[in-house]
């Protein structure tokens, strides 16, 4: 069994590390003390075309498979870990439904905005009320004439005030529960929708999470995503491409949290015991790299992946960087 990475993602690795250290790096420090969102980072990997790493080339993207996205979010966050989530949720939860769950003419109109990064992307998922318990979510979606009207609160999204589109799950069934939900694509334009509350957060200063409130927002019918009552689906299908996304992101941290370590140990005395402090480290971060390439693996050929294999890697790495680094905690989405 070969576990080494095939030459493409060899130099597809190589590639954006030159590009992160050189271009998105040399601003990280000055992004998380203004707490400002790194636009010019932002700007740069979408001229590299790191923001449609996912979506196929005859849609303006790349057309790179699960794997390349994961070393990519992976390489930005050991340079910036603001930009690397910002791009993360752009590339899977705010532009992967579109491709798995859009038609022909939803495809047409917005992916090829995705990927050149004209337009970035967001996912409106959380509420006040209903976190973990996503199928409980309280924001409506009115049927009326040819289209509907939306009204709730969504909270912790990630991109927001920055996003040109929203993917908006709200309900459109009496159903209490998933089988009453249904996603939306919502331009930040759209009359009614509005930033509420940015919050502050111990780390990743620079990606911008809040409220996102919907004030009797209309959307045509040609902005459902898949059917009436699939949104919990095409919810969940999302969820296990950002999982890949963020298990890269915290392989990230922890790779910088790793080099700086071991450049201060090189710089200073130091014992045996914190030799094996950092060869603990070093050991639990690639046991964790090979859990998230493995999911990613398994998800490259776009098929149904296993959301267990999925959430496993972001589990255990975030909770390693975490426990390495100060202030890095995997965002909400």
């Amino acid at each position: 069994m070969d576990l080494e990475l095939a030459p493409e993602h060899t130099s597809f690795r190589a590639a954006v590390r030159e590009f992160a250290q050189g271009v998105v790096r040399p601003h990280a420090a000055e992004v998380d003390r203004q707490h400002r969102f790194p636009h010019e980072a932002v700007a740069a990997a979408a001229e590299s075309g790191l923001l449609g790493v996912l979506v196929p080339r005859e849609y303006g993207g790349a057309g790179l498979d699960a794997l390349c996205f994961a070393i990519s979010i992976e390489e930005l966050a050991q340079a910036c870990a603001s930009t690397a989530v910002i791009v993360d949720v752009h590339t899977s939860v705010g532009t992967e439904p579109i491709l798995l769950f859009g038609d022909e003419g939803q495809k047409r109109k917005w992916l090829p905005r995705l990927a050149t990064g004209e337009v970035l992307g967001a996912f409106a998922l959380t509420e006040p009320s209903s976190g973990s318990d996503a199928a409980s979510l309280k924001t409506t979606a009115r049927p009326i004439g040819n289209g509907y009207v939306l009204n709730g609160t969504k909270v912790f999204i990630t991109n927001v005030g920055h996003a040109g589109l929203y993917i908006v799950f709200a309900r459109t069934g009496p159903d209490e529960k998933a089988a009453g939900v249904t996603a939306f694509l919502v331009p930040a334009d759209a009359r009614g929708v509005r930033v509420g509350q940015v919050f502050q957060k111990m780390g990743l200063h620079g990606s911008p999470t809040g409220e996102l409130i919907l004030e009797d927002v209309s959307v045509p019918a040609g902005n459902r995503l898949g059917g009436e009552g699939q949104g919990f689906t095409v919810a969940m299908r999302a969820l296990d491409s950002g999982r890949i996304g963020i298990s890269g992101q915290a392989l990230g941290i922890a790779q910088a949290a790793v080099d700086e370590a071991r450049a201060l140990m090189q710089e200073s005395d130091h014992g045996q015991g914190d030799d094996f402090v950092l060869a603990d480290m070093a050991t639990r971060l690639e046991s964790a790299r090979l859990l998230a390439y493995h999911a990613a693996w398994r998800s490259r050929s776009r098929a149904a992946p296993s959301s267990a294999m999925c959430a496993m890697p972001k589990r255990c790495r975030s909770t390693r960087a975490r426990t390495r680094s100060s202030g890095s905690s995997s965002p909400g989405i």
